[in-house]
């Protein structure tokens, strides 16, 4: 019994620390390290989600809402530092009843505050993330 327990003892430590080991490149690897995501509820019934990451000097940035209802227009704006970079309008659809935006934006000096607004009627939706 005693050389059966040393055996399972140092399995399960080799285990553990190949486990550890291979997880650590999964997570460094991916190349979103800096990708912030908030979400949130909107005025009414609808969900909103936001991220920003880095890619290649600028920002890369989506807006997402999520109302379970397909059909609706959407009015929207990304602003960047109380700037409004760009506007437009989306129709949800499928079977989630949702719609995303995804633009780049300039990565200006210091830090970045990006603001997602979508209102449809009375309902509105408003992310915000500090970045940078």
């Amino acid at each position: 019994m005693n050389v059966i327990r040393p055996v399972s003892l140092a399995a399960a430590f080799v285990l553990a620390a190949s486990l550890a080991l291979t997880s650590v490149p999964a997570l460094a690897s991916g190349g979103d390290d800096d990708r912030v995501i908030r979400t949130g509820g909107c005025s009414g019934s609808a969900d909103w989600k936001l991220k920003v990451k880095t890619d290649d000097g600028r920002l890369e940035v989506e807006g997402e809402v999520d109302s379970n209802r397909s059909g609706q227009t959407w009015a929207w704006k990304l602003k960047d530092n109380g700037k409004v970079v760009v506007k437009g309008s989306s129709t949800t659809g499928g079977r989630s009843g949702s719609f995303s935006v995804e633009r780049k934006i300039a990565n200006r000096a210091g830090t970045d505050k990006v603001v997602f607004k979508a209102t449809h009627g009375a309902q509105t939706c408003r992310g915000v993330i500090r970045f940078g």
